[in-house]
């Protein structure tokens, strides 16, 4: 869906961004990125953003870049923002990426790291998504805009709309954590709680959307939040001197930062900035009450099937269906890599682990990935040798209860 609006800030700084077209993960299609679009209307999938890389090759200088000021916007050649004013940022991106020492050593692993996102504005990595689809969204001229959510993704839409002057509704299942829907209210958001799930959330916020003319910021139903995602692969590069890591564990629920990342990789490629072209086996990593991904891979699938009756203590995985399923598929295929369900007795164990081992408390998700290690070890999926990052992408401290 899509439709023309004039841009109030004409875009005077040429390369800030090489951004060129849109492109449908679907069919194909091509759309101007002078319109706000949402996905693609012929097909209902996610729309896709590219750039002229090949200008960029020739004209971006890849180590200059580390030597700019740290945040996400330094890669703002690859970001799709045309005028830098229209960037809006709480300084989110360059989070730590860690050695897990104490625990690669128990699990026999050399080279174990954690990319640790709970540093992020609002308390995780829903900043980096939200800071692009805003900052976007602020170009094209939005003024009000929506979102469902299972708690993260919310707190960081208000924040960045506040941010940016805008108006923001969130619709929230009412088991939410009490932190989300607090950070949300403070700066100024409308909450609506629902019963329900977040695919409830989602189908009453597109309702919402379509009726009132709110800017529908959904996972994969706008084509911008993917591109703050897939910075982090930028950043995993640059930390490992322009080469990637064997394997990626990354929890998954609507699946933004994998198929981000993957993206980065592909373009990282075509830019020739990686010393080589081995790229990580990708592993998503979903709760057994909640597993329409690995239910898909271990059939080959190219489409999940929605998950009836979902629950688990991690409400970032509780994703009956991602709208972009196919494309989480398409890259666990592609990177030779797997997808794996945990319960959530394992999350909760290994969320205790990383605490005393490593001193970093987890949420529920971050901890999923250590569990889903453990399991890849134990099937010698994993090498000691190789490199593996795990993602928590969140903070423990906003799963806690009020009291």
């Amino acid at each position: 869906m899509s439709y023309s609006v004039k841009l109030k800030n004409k875009n005077t700084h040429a390369r800030t961004s090489y951004l060129s077209d849109l492109q449908c993960s679907g069919c194909g299609k091509t759309y101007q990125t002078g319109q706000i679009h949402t996905y693609c209307p012929d097909c209902q999938s996610t729309l896709l953003v590219n750039y002229d890389l090949n200008s960029a090759r020739a004209e971006v200088d890849r180590d200059e870049i580390s030597r700019r000021p740290r945040g996400m916007w330094r890669w703002h050649e690859v970001l799709p923002v045309l005028d830098p004013s229209n960037q809006v940022t709480l300084g989110e991106g360059d989070t730590a990426l860690l050695p897990l020492n104490s625990l690669g050593k128990t699990l026999g692993l050399t080279q174990l790291y954690v990319k640790e996102e709970s540093s992020n504005p609002t308390g995780s990595f829903k900043a980096r998504g939200l800071s692009a689809a805003v900052s976007k969204a602020k170009e094209l001229g939005v003024k009000k805009v929506i979102i469902p959510t299972a708690g993260n993704a919310g707190g960081a839409m208000a924040a960045y709309a506040a941010r940016a002057g805008m108006q923001a509704m969130i619709y929230m299942p009412n088991d939410t954590p009490h932190a989300n829907i607090e950070e949300s209210r403070i700066v100024g958001a409308e909450v609506i709680l629902i019963d329900g799930i977040i695919s409830d959330a989602a189908g009453m916020a597109g309702e919402k959307a379509r009726e009132e003319g709110w800017f529908d910021v959904s996972t994969f139903k706008e084509p911008y939040r993917a591109e703050g995602k897939k910075v982090m692969g930028y950043e995993l590069a640059e930390h490992f001197d322009w080469e990637l890591p064997d394997v990626i564990i990354y929890p998954t629920g609507g699946g933004t930062g994998l198929v981000g990342m993957w993206k980065a990789f592909k373009e990282m490629e075509e830019l020739g900035w990686l010393e080589t072209r081995k790229r990580p086996r990708m592993v998503a990593v979903q709760a057994a009450g909640c597993a329409p991904v690995p239910l898909a891979f271990g059939k080959g699938a190219e489409f999940c099937d929605f998950w009836t009756n979902a629950h688990t203590i991690a409400s970032g995985l509780r994703v009956p269906k991602s709208f972009a399923d196919h494309l989480i598929l398409r890259d666990l295929y592609e990177s030779n890599g797997t997808a794996i369900a945990v319960e959530d007795e394992e999350i909760i164990k290994a969320q205790h682990e990383l605490a005393r081992a490593e001193g970093i408390f987890a949420a529920p998700e971050g901890a999923a990935t250590l569990a889903a290690l453990k399991e890849l070890v134990e099937q010698k999926w994993i090498h000691p040798d190789e490199r593996v990052v795990l993602f928590n992408t969140g903070s423990g401290l906003k799963y806690l209860d009020k009291s």
